[in-house]
């Protein structure tokens, strides 16, 4: 029996809810699974509206970022952990699937650590953000998940984690379905957005990297823009954390975790040469 997560992002024109029936077909036939899901362009539309309008973080080495003060931080759980998940918790309940919406700060089940100080390019220049709620996973509760999988039930999981001290912090959703994927052994992590996969060239989609190895990476970063820098560090990450395959492809069509798993998108994996 395989296990397998499935990050679906949040991008504009991603209907997480649109593969509950591909998800059920899984279950049904015996895949031990977990979901894991972002939120980031409905945030964005509500932050909007709440008149608290979203900021972005980027780093010197190109890494974006949501800029998390508590406000933020609260639109943030309205819409991940409410909106989002409950949404697409509904969705698989109806094709039949035994799903449980968890975040990260349930049980303890993503423990990470707070930056304390961010480096942030703006206006050209190198500043330090110290008042940042946002981190990084170092931990999942892999005896809880399989708790609840050995239970028949499919946990959906989002951010935001938890620090040891039970402060909520905004956490990479790639990065952690990541260290999620690791810390269950599962065999394939599917990274899927609104993105074909990694291109050389962002404006053309017929640059696809179809395959990458793992001895291959410095050339899936150099390729990498924008947000595209955290699924190939998700990617990595999963590879050192023992999974054997990990994907980036597109979530949306028909049937898109299929197409993923049978080519599309860009695969990582041990000793591949990349195409």
């Amino acid at each position: 029996m395989s296990m397998l997560v499935i990050k679906i992002g949040g991008g504009e024109g991603i209907d997480p809810n649109g593969m509950a029936a591909e998800i059920a077909g899984l279950v049904r036939a015996g895949e031990r699974l977990v979901v894991v899901h972002g939120g980031s362009h409905e945030t964005n539309v509500v932050a909007e509206a709440l008149g608290h309008p979203t900021r972005t973080i980027t780093s010197p080495g190109g890494q974006q970022s949501r800029r998390t003060d508590r406000r933020t931080l609260e639109v943030f759980e309205m819409v991940y952990c409410g909106k989002v998940n409950k949404g697409l918790v509904e969705a698989l309940r109806a094709e039949g699937v035994d799903a449980v919406g968890l975040s990260g700060i349930d049980a303890g089940l993503w423990t990470g650590e707070r930056k304390t100080a961010i480096r942030s390019v703006e206006d050209g220049r190198t500043v330090i953000v110290r008042d940042d709620l946002s981190g990084r996973v170092v931990s999942v509760d892999a005896a809880f998940l399989n708790l609840l999988l050995d239970a028949g039930r499919v946990p959906v999981l989002t951010p935001p984690a938890v620090t040891p001290e039970g402060v909520a912090i905004n956490v990479d959703a790639d990065r952690a379905a990541a260290a999620t994927a690791a810390a269950l052994g599962a065999d394939e992590l599917l990274l899927l957005s609104n993105v074909p996969g990694l291109l050389r060239d962002p404006a053309d989609p017929a640059s696809l990297i179809t395959a990458c190895g793992a001895d291959e990476m410095d050339t899936a970063h150099a390729a990498a823009m924008g947000r595209m820098k955290n699924k190939v560090l998700a990617a990595e990450e999963a590879l050192c954390g023992g999974v054997a395959t990990a994907i980036i492809g597109s979530a949306q069509g028909d049937h898109p975790i299929a197409r993923a798993r049978n080519g599309a998108g860009t695969r990582f994996m041990q000793g591949v040469t990349s195409g």
